[in-house]
């Protein structure tokens, strides 16, 4: 059993056929089956087996697939590690949700790195379903945002927040009960599933119509324009409800209080890294950078995470 024959295999559980793994690797559909098939006579189990124009994995072939997901992230952590040593720095692979991005992850690594010069961060954006499979694939060493679903985690609280529902101030609603039945503006990720603020809507009668604006600023601006209600954080929106740009609109259940998490692979197999900025959003330091308003937060010059959206 070899990485690269494991490697292989994880991406067929992944993507779901040989072709596309194939694709995926550059190589051609015959060595992806040369390597399946090697597995297979070692094992002494067939895997998967063909069913409905795709394939069907078997008990045997759903277990070797997570141990082959851990193995594969095991080894390119085991590379990366040995070539921070050789380079004198260290990498550390966090992912966030959209909201978290946005309103605060900047502000928050930024003063990380202050203290941590030497570290490179990289910053991905993630659905809040993805991020626990993000720790469990190694493609993250440490996720920020709801409390992900999942086994052997280490979730830390780190910032309460609050969700209200505002709108502009001649919005046209005479009826607080009535606001599901507007158009509710949100961010690209609409409501996240594992978020309080989503579990909370999940719960009422009717489901809003919502609209996606590529960022919570843009929902908040066109809210701000008459265009609809946005369930927005509380402390971004203070300064437009202390001007009456904004109001908010008393719906029952709010503010919804929410809390950010940040959360690692438990059983110590987290990165010294990842530890480390575990243990620092948990500290005041942090929790002013987060909170302060833009600009107010004295700005090092470090190099910038990497943003790659995620988004299917």
């Amino acid at each position: 059993m070899t990485l690269s024959q494991l490697r292989t295999f994880a991406l067929v559980v992944r993507l779901g056929s040989l072709r596309a793994a194939a694709k995926e690797l550059g190589i051609s559909e015959p060595a992806v089956s040369a390597a399946v098939a090697a597995l297979r006579a070692e094992l002494g189990d067939p895997l998967f087996v063909r069913a409905g124009g795709g394939i069907e994995f078997t008990p045997g072939g759903r277990r070797l697939a997570a141990h082959a997901e851990e193995i594969v992230g095991l080894a390119d952590q085991a590379r990366r590690e040995v070539a921070e040593t050789v380079l004198a720095s260290t990498s550390l692979r966090v992912a966030a949700t959209v909201d978290f991005s946005e309103h605060a992850a900047d502000a928050l690594l930024n003063a990380f790195t202050r203290r941590l010069p030497d570290c490179q961060v990289d910053l991905t954006v993630s659905e809040g379903a993805e991020l626990a499979d993000a720790l469990v694939r190694r493609t993250a060493d440490v996720v920020l945002g709801p409390r992900p679903a999942g086994g052997e985690l280490d979730a830390v609280p780190f910032l309460r927040y609050q969700r209200i529902v505002v709108a502009a101030p001649d919005y046209p609603l005479a009826d607080p009960a009535e606001v599901w039945r507007h158009v509710w503006l949100t961010g690209p990720a609409g409501l996240e599933e594992l978020s309080e603020e989503g579990r909370w809507v999940s719960r009422q009668a009717v489901w809003p119509d919502l609209v996606r604006f590529p960022s919570e600023t843009d929902a908040v601006a066109a809210a701000r324009a008459g265009d609809g209600v946005t369930p927005a954080l509380g402390h971004v929106v203070r300064a437009d409800l202390r001007s009456g740009a904004l109001v908010r609109i008393a719906v029952p259940g709010t503010p919804v209080q929410g809390l950010w998490y940040a959360t690692v692979l438990g059983r110590g197999r987290a990165s010294g890294p990842a530890r480390a900025l575990q243990e620092f959003v948990t500290t005041p330091t942090a929790t002013a950078a987060m909170l302060a308003p833009p600009g107010v937060t004295p700005h090092v010059p470090r190099r910038p995470p990497v943003h790659v959206a995620l988004w299917s």
